[in-house]
């Protein structure tokens, strides 16, 4: 799937498909997550709300002040919107917190370790994703360049996130993170030089 992507994002004819079917990519790699995790306790729900609230909260706020993250403004791409914020931006948090925390707890067991080192990982990750986003129209800076505002502001609203993961009681065994994770990472990397 993420192949495909690559290359209809990188054919210019064949771009403008591949961008009206980015919201239903986004949510296929939630759902086959979700399929893979076993165990839904309220734990676990309490996490995906979470996430989710406060993925999208810190979002809205982004574009009405400008912080944490700096001045930027979504795009058509991502499909609907609430308060000028694609609903989606809140799955995206959700999935992007738990594959990187997924991979994470692979090296360490210290909760409070995994924390920073998964905030870490998604703001790496958020440095693949910034130039693709732009040229594909999901968001634009105010600026043009991506501002230093935008890594630390991730790095904080990510923190957040991953001490609920880190801390919420639920299994947290996946088969499918490490993979998507990866994926991902190439998909961004690979546009990153195509466009």
């Amino acid at each position: 799937m993420h192949l495909a992507g690559v290359v209809g994002m990188s054919v210019p004819a064949l771009q403008p498909i591949f961008q009206l079917l980015t919201p239903f990519h986004l949510l296929s790699c939630l759902l086959a997550l979700l399929y893979f995790h076993r165990d839904w306790s309220f734990g676990f729900l309490f996490f995906l709300a979470a996430s989710f609230v406060i993925g999208f909260g810190s979002e809205v706020l982004g574009v009405k002040t400008g912080f944490p993250f700096g001045s930027y403004s979504y795009g058509p791409v991502l499909g609907w919107q609430l308060w000028e914020v694609p609903l989606l931006i809140g799955v995206n948090w959700m999935l992007l917190v738990y594959i990187s925390a997924h991979v994470v707890r692979r090296f360490t067991a210290q909760k409070s370790l995994q924390v920073i080192l998964a905030s870490a990982l998604m703001v790496l990750l958020d440095f693949l994703i910034e130039p693709v986003a732009i040229a594909l129209d999901f968001w634009s800076w105010e600026n043009t360049t991506v501002p230093v505002s935008n890594y630390i502001g991730w790095f904080g609203v990510a923190v957040l996130i991953q001490a609920i993961y880190a801390y919420s009681k639920f299994e947290k065994q996946n088969p499918l993170a490490d993979f998507l994770l990866l994926n991902l990472a190439f998909f961004f990397l690979f546009l990153n030089f195509l466009l």
